[in-house]
């Protein structure tokens, strides 16, 4: 397995899902969409049948992943606006006059800002489920906060901060006795663990979480869930999203795709696991009664770890070493720092939220590299 080239020389990577490193075999693929094979996948021509031939291919390797059939596939520009399409386009296409949204706090800003914008611009009506202390929806929550007027439920399948993964099947099964739309954004969870799309009504695919370029994303889409489109155009991508296709970034998610579910079959999740809790484990040893988890213990994406060190903020830690590159989820205005709102959400005190660090790996992570991180957090925290 080739290492990309921006991971040999710089820091040890653990801000795996903030992006991922593109697959050397995935920017191979889409090269020749770059160069000789330009043609408009509309046009009927030589030069457009072959764009189209590897649009088609590279829809059917995403559904694949996904346990699903590639005319649920639309490609979008990012996750954001699958995101957008998804909530905004089933609000829109819903005509209900006051519209009632259901979500939960700890979500993306691209859920959180569309159903904000829903509610100033369309009299939308949003809720806001209560999370637990480990960042889970119940769906007793969900079953109660429905009403005659809800057309659409939004919750993300695992959360980018600390892996906690939401009872998807659980929330999406209540949605579906009321009659309500149900939309996730995958992003994180999808290459991470096996995912079945199969009987969800709406899927955020992100390509950068998965060994693709930035830039490109997908909404799965279940037949028949009404949408108003975004991008109003050539009726492109099966009406929903306008514009000539990327064909070379769709080809590059199709490749990564394929990748990624064979990186699934061979247990890939597992390795990570055994890396995350290796790491994990060294941490508690060094720093005995001071590292503190933030999220589940087991119903979490195998490669994320949210910790938080007593006696440091999670930036000063950071600040402390340059040799391992991770994040810690507060936000920093003016030289403020301010606790991640996910930790917030969980009910989590101000001081540990501060100190909170999120290591997350992903393909190219080794044993080595772990142990060398541990030994610099360690050093850094103390």
């Amino acid at each position: 397995m080739t290492v990309p080239r921006g991971l040999l020389d710089g820091p040890i990577y653990l801000d795996y899902n903030a992006t991922t490193p593109i697959d050397p075999a995935v920017t191979e693929s889409m090269l020749p969409y770059l160069t000789a094979e330009f043609g408009n996948p509309s046009s009927t021509h030589h030069y457009g049948r072959e764009s189209r031939i590897a649009l088609d291919h590279a829809r059917d390797q995403v559904a694949a992943l996904l346990g699903t059939s590639a005319e649920r596939i639309v490609f979008t520009g990012s996750g954001s606006e699958a995101d957008n399409l998804a909530i905004r386009g089933t609000v829109l296409a819903s005509g209900v006059g006051r519209p009632h949204v259901i979500t939960q706090p700890t979500e993306h800003p691209a859920v959180l800002q569309a159903c904000e914008a829903l509610r100033r611009w369309h009299n939308a009506e949003v809720t806001f489920l209560p999370v637990d202390s480990d960042g889970l929806v119940d769906p007793a929550d969900l079953t109660a906060a429905i009403s005659p007027r809800t057309v659409l439920v939004s919750v993300m399948a695992a959360n980018n901060e600390t892996g906690a993964l939401q009872p998807i099947d659980d929330l999406a099964r209540v949605s579906r006795e009321y009659g309500v739309v149900f939309h996730t954004d995958a992003a994180q969870a999808i290459g991470k663990i096996p995912f079945d799309a199969t009987e969800l009504d709406l899927v955020t695919v992100v390509g950068h979480k998965i060994y693709a370029p930035k830039g490109i994303g997908a909404l799965c889409i279940w037949p028949g869930v009404p949408l108003e489109p975004l991008v109003y155009g050539g009726g492109q991508e099966h009406g929903l999203r306008a514009g000539t296709e990327n064909v070379a970034l769709a080809v590059a998610l199709g490749t990564a795709a394929e990748l990624t579910a064979k990186d699934l079959a061979s247990g890939g999740h597992d390795r990570i696991r055994e890396l995350r809790d290796r790491l994990h484990h060294q941490l508690t040893t060094a720093l005995p009664g001071r590292v503190h988890l933030n999220g589940p213990d087991t119903a979490r994406l195998p490669n994320t770890l949210n910790i938080s060190i007593d006696g440091i903020a999670g930036h000063e830690l950071l600040d402390a070493t340059t040799a391992i590159a991770a994040s810690t989820g507060s936000a920093c205005h003016s030289g403020n720092h301010q606790p991640s709102p996910v930790l917030t959400a969980m009910g989590m005190p101000g001081e540990r939220g501060l100190s909170a660090l999120r290591l997350s790996l992903g393909r190219w992570s080794t044993a080595e590299q772990i142990d060398q991180a541990a030994h610099h957090i360690v050093a850094a925290a103390n």
